[in-house]
């Protein structure tokens, strides 16, 4: 004999296939959201000069910042306008993370193409004010870089569309190094601080080991162990990564 269910089971189903819907939707929901953020928010990397630099240009809604612009020759400079052009992006900010040579090839290129002044610690002003100089004892050539600076210290904000970006005092590589760390989408930027296994060198000229450690220690490896780190040379790492397998650290 056919027994009709319990009415209860009616409810079990039907919650069932509710839930079920419910997590599809949800998931639905979150991968727009992703999307979103990615529309909002996109960092490029160009490796440029025979330092083998990185470059950033990160963007939200359509504005732009450059950080550490190191195309030190023609079509290094094309690679870079191209990319704004054709994405339709407006250049705000011209950010430098420190002003040794790498960092700062193309600060006279991008100034005057987009009128922008460049946003540095003061600290690291002595190196720009010398940068010529020290281009003839690499035998390199470097444009002028202008010296109409702003200055950005620790805690200073940076708006860039709907993003966030903390200006976080780090010196070591240099007097004057910044970071620059978007807690929102778990991204910092953080020049010649830390790098994928390695740190900044401290033999060069206004460099402190003992002030470089300092920062990462204290700055740097504390954050949130799911943040990208994006350096000034080689791949891109995670601070989880490198708080667990970077032997400079350890």
């Amino acid at each position: 004999m056919l027994m009709n269910p319990p009415s209860n089971t009616h409810y079990f189903f039907k919650n069932r296939f509710c839930n079920f819907f419910y997590i599809l939707f949800n998931i639905f929901v979150s991968h727009i959201q992703y999307i979103n953020l990615i529309k909002e928010m996109n960092i490029k990397k160009f490796t440029f000069n025979s330092f083998q630099e990185n470059t950033y240009i990160i963007s939200s809604n359509n504005d732009c910042m450059i950080i550490d612009p190191g195309c030190s020759n023609q079509r290094e400079k094309e690679e870079i306008t191209n990319y704004i052009e054709d994405n339709q992006l407006n250049p705000i900010e011209l950010i430098n993370t420190h002003c040794h040579l790498d960092h700062i090839f193309g600060n006279n290129f991008i100034s005057k193409k987009y009128n922008l002044r460049p946003k540095m610690h003061k600290k690291d002003f002595p190196l720009l004010e010398r940068s010529l100089d020290i281009a003839k004892l690499y035998n390199v050539d470097l444009e002028p870089p202008p010296l109409n600076i702003e200055f950005i210290n620790e805690q200073d904000i940076i708006i860039l569309g709907d993003t966030k970006w903390e200006i976080i005092f780090t010196p070591g590589h240099s007097p004057g190094h910044i970071c620059l760390l978007n807690k929102q989408d778990h991204v910092i930027i953080v020049g010649d601080v830390l790098f994928l296994m390695s740190i900044g060198r401290t033999d060069l000229p206004g460099c402190n080991h003992s002030d470089l450690i300092n920062s990462i220690h204290n700055k740097i490896i504390t954050l949130d162990e799911q943040i990208t780190v994006f350096c000034g040379h080689g791949e891109n790492t995670t601070i989880g990564f490198e708080k667990k397998n970077n032997p400079f650290l350890n």
